[in-house]
């Protein structure tokens, strides 16, 4: 996506941390909303792209005997894991009510389906790109049914391998070839050591036709940023209002202080990735010609005298000859008196 848009497609996933509340979404909406800005450079940044909820249908989610278990912890939102994953639903048109608001934001909007009943909502609005969770890559029916519609597609890699992975691309690109694949560690949260970043440079590497990116459940900002450094081009990063809200992802994700952070600090590095080449970059000419050195003088040079290597060394500015040019020089007769320590220039000799 960079290659289209010039930075980092970056999705806020709220998932379920909005805790069963559409105004819970939209304040989440509101925060990624706001607006990014450099005090050092006096630079108004990107925001980020998308935000992300997750849908879930209840009948196929887990056996009868685990929505039936007593769900008894400090982020159960019911005595069962049944009641707890119902609270934390909402209806299709609430998921509509929040795609709205995020469209009259300026964001994307992204849909984690997680069956093939949660298709339901497409009746109400299109999302900007379906996402598939990495519990589902293996879920080829799912993945059929989504590629079906056609919407730009985003699968995580979180507890695949790549046979896993070719399988669940063979069966997307029957219908289409616009994928994205994130590398992804299913460990909430996930230890630093098990990170991998260099699977990214691996799929770029394997993939090269598809979108490559990163889905981040560490804690912090510094994995994300270096995966935009190993060429990631879409980041995925759980958000919240507050990370001791009640919620098993809340603790694991970005609070409204380490989303400015990491917003700030990617749209910095997309501007800082540049292009793979060598050159003298214009805004350091002043620099260059200030702090390099130039051929001066090492004694005093009379008019009509013969520079002699060894009259001369390197002293700053750096507006003179270099010393690579120092055939330039020698044996050339001066036009007028250089003082020592001076630089030579060309009207200065013949």
């Amino acid at each position: 996506m960079r290659n289209n848009m010039s930075h980092t497609y970056v999705i806020g996933e709220i998932g379920q941390n909005h805790n069963g509340s559409v105004d819970i979404a939209k304040l989440l909406v509101d925060v990624v909303s706001r607006p990014i800005y450099d005090k050092l450079f006096n630079n108004t940044l990107p925001i980020m792209d998308a935000v992300k909820l997750t849908k879930r249908d209840l009948k196929q989610e887990l056996s009868h005997s685990q929505m039936s278990r007593p769900y008894d912890n400090p982020n159960s939102f019911g005595k069962t894991y049944g009641e707890h994953r119902e609270f934390l639903e909402l209806s299709d048109e609430e998921h509509f009510e929040v795609y709205q608001y995020a469209k009259s934001k300026g964001l994307d909007f992204v849909e984690t389906l997680c069956a093939i009943g949660c298709l339901s909502l497409l009746k109400l609005f299109t999302p900007d790109k379906l996402k598939v969770a990495s519990r589902d890559l293996t879920n080829l029916p799912l993945l059929e049914a989504l590629a079906e519609t056609k919407i730009p597609l985003i699968v995580s890699t979180g507890m695949a391998g790549k046979k896993e992975l070719d399988d669940a691309v063979d069966v997307i690109t029957k219908y289409h070839s616009d994928l994205s694949i994130l590398h992804c560690v299913s460990e909430y949260p996930t230890r630093y050591e098990n990170v991998n970043l260099r699977t990214i440079t691996y799929l770029k590497k394997h993939y090269p036709q598809f979108t490559i990116g990163y889905s981040d459940h560490t804690i912090g900002i510094a994995t994300p940023i270096a995966a935009v450094g190993m060429g990631a081009e879409i980041i995925e990063k759980h958000i919240t209002l507050d990370r001791g809200m009640k919620g098993t992802d809340q603790a694991g994700s970005l609070a409204i202080d380490g989303i400015y952070r990491m917003m700030r600090d990617i749209r910095n590095l997309d501007l800082s990735l540049g292009k793979e080449e060598i050159y003298i970059e214009p805004s350091v000419q002043a620099a260059r010609e200030k702090l390099e050195r130039s051929i001066a003088t090492k004694s005093h040079l009379p008019k009509g005298a013969i520079i002699q290597e060894k009259d001369l060394h390197l002293l700053s500015p750096g507006d003179g000859y270099k010393w690579a040019q120092l055939n330039e020089l020698i044996g050339k007769k001066v036009l007028q008196d250089i003082p020592k320590d001076e630089i030579i220039y060309k009207n200065m000799i013949e």
